[in-house]
């Protein structure tokens, strides 16, 4: 299912960003606390992927990442909305 980021909201918590997408990404709640976890998730593994991630909560139309506090939110956010955008090209094949 193609995702879009509609906005990136930020949180009480610095290390901590939520992206709001088109459609909802999972009914239930699905947490992922470390990358190991997110192994058999796709999206989730690929969200992994971007240097500095650390958490993950999928859950209606939004996912919560999380960061460590040594990485800027200017390139996890990009590379966020291009795994996104990518997710969306390949469902469309």
């Amino acid at each position: 299912m193609p995702y879009r980021v509609r906005e990136v909201q930020s949180t009480p918590n610095p290390n901590a960003a939520k992206f709001i997408l088109d459609k909802p990404v999972s009914e239930n709640p699905t947490s992922f606390f470390n990358a190991a976890q997110a192994q058999n998730h796709p999206l989730a593994s690929k969200l992994f992927a971007i240097e500095g991630v650390s958490s993950l909560l999928l859950l209606g139309s939004f996912i919560t990442v999380n960061k460590t506090p040594d990485v800027e939110w200017k390139s996890i956010s990009q590379r966020v909305t291009e795994i996104l955008a990518a997710e969306a090209e390949r469902q469309s094949c």
